[in-house]
């Protein structure tokens, strides 16, 4: 350990002993992090001559793709000399650049969040980084991040932070309370998602772009060929099956082999006083840090294939940390697990009986809501009839027999689908929460603080006007807007004024009767 780093260590321990701390410095292992992004290219550039051989095209763009590659290790290497930091008992501080220096400091009193990353082959040479948030919408600058400093600094830092934010005080890990933790289990509802298919097709698209890039045509290369010449002689219809499976298969391998990186080692865990703390990954270890005391909720999701295999997963609902799909991507405490496993643990994060989420008796929308799903549906449904329709007409006629077929079953699939939707609408009020469930390929119901709600959103289409419908948001600070969608103007006024007495009164007209 450098001589900066020790001192640091000092400054760190004393709790404010020291008035103006030493300056640290990130890791000297980062150098050799840096060395390690060469490796990438050049294994592409090794395998690339074996299978093409000497294609001056794709010589001259992997040897750009390499030129690149210097030039950030070169970037990442100026980092590395020229950052300093340090805390002190109020702020803080980072200072790097050589060139364009940059120098930022942020208050402890406005720090919202501290958490813990560690990539692959950070974690080869023991470095972590750590991110430190304030919460602040679209002010990434406001953000500062230490890429590149041990894992025993990164501790260590992350716990003065909490200290001196007064989050939480030290504690024993025998004194943390754990809440969940990884059951290998829970692996069978992993391949029960649309991301492995669709990080599939995304695969493909890529490889095929970079080999086009190169000057190679994939349907040229021997593999392809081979299985042109072994199957190119079997009905279109049995090859379209093939490749469905095929693909179903890989997605959920895909999806089963994600959730295994992403969740190993999983922990959430009560830390302290105030504090959650939720630990996962397998290749890259994160820690997460949410004060209870930010806590405004908490949001169920069930998208539909877990939904039927009785799972779903949990996030939280939290102010203070960034923007909201950030803040959706940070607050996931659960993964996919049994349905009466996450109501437990929202239950037991929320320090109520039961989840409001469940006990809450949610009041139905009118039927207008139904036949609005009903009609988009059939829009959704006349496009994609549309398209072999047109093209029978204008090609061959059998297009236009798949046109109807799709048309017939489809149809009914439609009705299926707006009816759950519709099932899946509510909104109810429960103690001091307030909840919201809509969706069918992903139902999501939340429960949000009702002290939380600073402001109502309203807004009506013409075809809500048209069947005295709207949509009527409940907006919280640094959280987002939960919206009812599709309720009736009484009712969604009526809850309106449950849910937060006074709030939306005086923009309400009242119409006098008679």
């Amino acid at each position: 350990m450098s001589h900066d780093t020790g001192q640091w260590e000092a400054t760190a321990t004393s709790h404010g002993a020291a008035e103006d701390p030493e300056w640290s410095r990130l890791s000297p292992r980062l150098l050799l992090v840096n060395l390690s992004m060469l490796a990438g290219p050049l294994a592409l550039f090794a395998v690339t001559v074996a299978l093409t051989g000497a294609n001056l095209q794709a010589l001259i763009s992997l040897g750009s793709l390499l030129i690149v590659f210097l030039v950030i290790t070169g970037i990442s290497t100026m980092r590395l000399l020229t950052t300093r930091f340090r805390v002190t008992a109020e702020r803080v501080e980072l200072r790097s650049g050589l060139l364009f220096r940059s120098r930022r400091s942020v208050p402890i009193d406005r720090v919202r969040s501290v958490d813990v990353e560690a990539k692959p082959v950070h974690r080869l040479f023991g470095l972590a980084s750590l991110r430190i948030g304030t919460g602040e919408q679209g002010a990434s600058s406001r953000r500062l991040s230490l890429d590149g400093i041990t894992r025993r600094q990164a501790r260590r830092l992350r716990r003065l932070l909490i200290d001196r934010r007064g989050s939480g005080h030290a504690t024993g890990q025998d004194q943390d309370v754990t809440i969940a933790e990884m059951d290998w289990a829970w692996l069978r509802y992993a391949p029960l998602t649309i991301w492995g298919v669709g990080s599939v097709f995304a695969a493909v698209g890529t490889a095929y772009r970079i080999l086009h890039e190169m000057k190679v045509d994939p349907l040229e290369l021997g593999v392809v060929k081979d299985i042109e010449d072994r199957f190119g002689s079997v009905p279109l219809w049995f090859g379209i099956l093939v490749a469905v499976v095929i693909t179903a298969v890989v997605g959920a391998a895909v999806s089963t082999a994600t959730f295994v990186d992403a969740w190993t080692n999983y922990r959430l865990e009560r830390e302290g006083v105030g504090i959650f703390r939720i630990r996962r990954g397998l290749l890259i270890s994160r820690s997460v840090t949410i004060e209870e005391r930010r806590l405004r909720g908490v949001e169920l999701a069930e998208p539909m294939l877990l939904r039927w295999a009785g799972g779903a997963t949990l996030s939280a609902i939290a102010s203070g940390l960034s923007n909201s799909q950030e803040n959706r991507s940070r607050c996931s405490l659960t993964p996919p697990v049994p349905r009466d496993e996450a109501l437990r643990v929202a239950a037991d994060v929320l320090a109520e009986e039961g989840s409001p989420t469940e006990l809450t008796k949610l009041v139905r929308h009118s039927r207008a809501a139904l036949r609005r799903r009903i009609n988009r549906g059939l829009l959704v449904l006349a496009a994609v009839v549309a398209v072999p329709l047109g093209l029978g007409l204008w090609l061959t006629p059998v297009l236009v027999h798949t046109a109807w077929i799709t048309a017939l079953v489809g149809l009914p699939v439609v009705i299926v689908l707006a009816n759950d939707a519709y099932r899946s609408l509510g909104h109810g009020i429960r103690d001091r929460y307030l909840v919201v469930r809509a969706g069918t390929f992903a139902r999501r119901t939340v429960a949000v603080q009702r002290d939380g709600v600073i402001g109502w959103n309203i807004s009506r289409s013409y075809f809500q006007r048209r069947s005295g419908l709207l949509t009527i948001g409940a907006t919280t600070a640094g959280v987002g807007c939960h919206k009812v969608r599709d309720v009736s103007v009484g009712a969604g006024l009526a809850f309106a004024e449950e849910a937060v007495p006074r709030l939306l009164a005086p923009f309400i007209e009242r119409v006098p009767r008679g």
